[in-house]
């Protein structure tokens, strides 16, 4: 499964992508995508061409979008919530579907701590994708919550799995 992880900015939206086979990980690919102008039309219209560029490129088969962290400033918080929707409007224009994740989750399925920093974040993912170079801390992001995501579907699938198990179990008594 190839899993694409994306890292909402306003100025700077980290992407990176992974393949998964069971409980094994590999780097493929990740970045940054900058937007460019002044306005913010221009720069969510940025945004989305590039993101798409990546979608093109990776071909991901799922999606994970990080939460938007709400803060004092509002303004700011709405911002940040736009070009989250960039994330999420590039991943459906694909037909991909999308999972999504708090902050907090992410860096627990990554760390095993929820309030760990960036760096912490950062190394563990070095240690999960080794030979990794990060094109930076939002690429770094952007990978871990890829790895969340993987995380969960590998959970999800076993869950998925288990239940058919029971279901013909009962089926056959």
């Amino acid at each position: 499964m190839r899993v694409i992880g994306i890292d909402p900015g306003l100025r700077n939206l980290g992407w990176g992508v992974i393949d998964t086979n069971g409980t094994r990980m590999s780097h493929v690919a990740n970045g940054i995508c900058h937007s460019t102008g002044t306005d913010l039309g221009p720069r969510l219209l940025s945004l989305f061409e590039q993101l798409s560029d990546v979608f093109a490129a990776y071909q991901p088969d799922t999606a994970a979008v990080e939460h938007t962290f709400v803060n004092k400033d509002g303004v700011g918080t709405l911002k940040l919530g736009q070009a989250r929707g960039i994330a999420m409007l590039v991943p459906a224009k694909f037909g991909v579907e999308i999972g999504e994740y708090a902050p907090n989750a992410v860096k627990k399925a990554v760390v095993g701590v929820g309030h760990a920093d960036k760096k912490q974040v950062e190394h563990m993912v070095k240690m999960q994708l080794p030979g990794v170079k990060l094109a930076g801390a939002d690429a770094a992001d952007a990978l871990a919550i890829g790895i969340c995501h993987a995380f969960f579907a590998q959970s999800s699938g076993r869950l998925e799995q288990a239940l058919r198990q029971a279901d013909v179990r009962k089926a056959s008594a």
